[in-house]
């Protein structure tokens, strides 16, 4: 989905909902400006230090041995993994290029600004996250800015012009 549309909220909830089933599981945010800043065996490092509860990972010093070990190191494990933000396809082949390199019952999250990304990780199920509707995007106007779920009556015609601008961002109607 487009960006502002909730992606990484949904993420977020979901991830905060079910992660206690789960004795191996990892967050990783943004990754496509973690890559961009400190590369993708970072990323690798993240994702194993914190599946295994280490803080050093020396053994990854490019991404083919990174691959291995998160291959070698998940592959027995039930995880739940949330990749965010992810922009190039290179991201997901280091990190997660395969449903075999995870324990039976693992669960991956990703989110993407492009579906096609998803293709080449066969990925189960695809949500497209989609626009608030005039309603749904009025009433998260007005719990941020009223508190309440609807405007008081003098503000009503300003809100709804708000909304309007805002054209069912749950991000822009935050902010």
């Amino acid at each position: 989905g487009m960006g502002g549309i909730g992606k990484t909220t949904a993420a977020n909830s979901i991830y905060n909902k079910i992660h206690h089933r789960f004795q191996f599981k990892c967050y990783l945010g943004d990754v496509s400006n973690t890559e961009r800043r400190y590369g993708l065996v970072d990323l690798q490092k993240q994702l194993v230090s914190s599946i295994l509860k280490q803080t050093t990972i020396c053994q990854i010093n490019n991404v083919q041995r990174g691959i291995s070990v998160v291959k070698g190191c998940l592959r027995p494990r039930k995880v739940l993994l949330v990749i965010d933000n992810v922009d190039k396809v290179e991201q997901l082949s280091a990190i997660a290029g395969d449903r075999e390199w995870f324990g039976p019952g693992s669960i991956i999250i990703i989110t993407t600004r492009d579906e096609h990304l998803l293709n080449p990780v066969r990925v189960n199920m695809r949500y497209a996250a989609e626009k608030m509707n005039k309603e749904e995007a009025l009433e998260l106007f007005s719990w941020h800015t009223f508190e309440n779920n609807c405007p008081k009556e003098e503000y009503l015609e300003l809100s709804k012009k708000v909304v309007s601008y805002c054209g069912g961002l749950p991000l822009a109607l935050k902010v």
